[in-house]
Formats: C-alpha cells, structure tokens, sequence
C-alpha cells in the first residue's frame, strides 16, 4: 500500500499476507484526489474514514494536510495496522476506533465535514449506506459523502445523490448533504 500524494508521498506499507482488506488503487486514489484538491480546502475540515481497512484513504487526506481524520475500522489486526502506520508518521491529528460502522454512527456526538465509506464489495448493506449516514446526522450541512463501490450499484436515484466516477473496477458515488 502506498501514499500517493502530499507530505507522505510515496511511503509504503506493507498490511502482510493474512490482511483481508481491499486496498484503493492508486489510479483511483490519485483520480479522487484530484477532483478533491480542486474542490475543497482539506485543512479546515473534519473527515470521517469508515470501513477504513488498511487506512490507505485516511492517509491520503492526513498527506493532504486535512484537519482531522477518524478512522473508523472492526477488524482488530486493521486497527492495531492503522495505529502503526500512524504512530511510524508520528500523525497527531488523527484518531482511530475500533467499532461496527453502524453502531458508530448511531452512536457518536460528532460531526463531519466529509465522510468517505468503502465497505466491503460483497457486503449486503451496500445499498443501505447513506440513507444510515444522512439519518445519523453526522454529515455536517453541506458536507459530502463519498461512497466507493463496485460497479453493479446504482445511486444515481439516491437522495443527495451528486455525481459518479468510475475507474476501472472502482467507483465513487458522491452525496451532498
């Protein structure tokens, strides 16, 4: 897994073999991105990582100077990986949970300014997703929700539904609050 842009460009991590997460690629990581650096300034804003698996995302926008970063991640061997690779940056603005997506967001008092999901690909609950986010209210008014996909999900009729990119096998569904 590599950083693909900002102050930490180009550092690797290696997760091991036993990790089950399915990283982004760097193509669609440097793509996303792209239209973010473009439409928003990362520094003032508080981001929401669920599903976070190897953390890749969270770091992409920690390299981007983003304000603060919550990753939000169940899997134990993810977890203690994440705070790794944070404590090897020597990242102080970020914070990491350990906790079912769901229940999290039932749950937290806090608010973001961007929320980004990448569930599992073969999860059930896909279609489910941001209706969960925008009835937790955790989306600050105006914020976005950036949900990664596979192809086979539609969003296009969603409520908030925004715009779609698609590179390769990876998709982005975004949702403005």
């Amino acid at each position: 897994m590599r950083i693909v842009g900002g102050k930490y460009k180009g550092r690797i991590f290696n997760p091991g073999k036993k990790f089950t997460a399915r990283p982004t690629t760097d193509l669609a990581k440097e793509a996303l991105f792209n239209i973010l650096a473009n439409r928003y300034d990362l520094s003032e804003m508080k981001i929401l990582d669920l599903f976070s698996g190897t953390g890749s995302i969270g770091y992409e926008f920690i390299s981007r100077e983003a304000g603060e970063v919550t990753f939000v991640e169940s899997n134990f061997n993810h977890v203690r990986f994440i705070k790794e690779v944070i404590e090897k940056l020597e990242i102080k603005n970020a914070r990491v949970v350990r906790d079912d997506v769901f229940r999290f967001m039932k749950f937290t008092p806090n608010k973001y300014d961007l929320i980004f999901a990448d569930p599992p690909f073969d999860a059930p609950f896909i279609n489910d997703i941001p209706k969960t986010i925008f009835d937790s209210e955790v989306l600050n008014p105006g914020g976005i929700l950036i949900l990664e996909h596979p192809k086979n999900f539609d969003f296009s009729r969603s409520t908030n539904f925004s715009e779609l990119r698609k590179y390769g096998k990876v998709n982005f569904s975004f949702f403005n609050a």
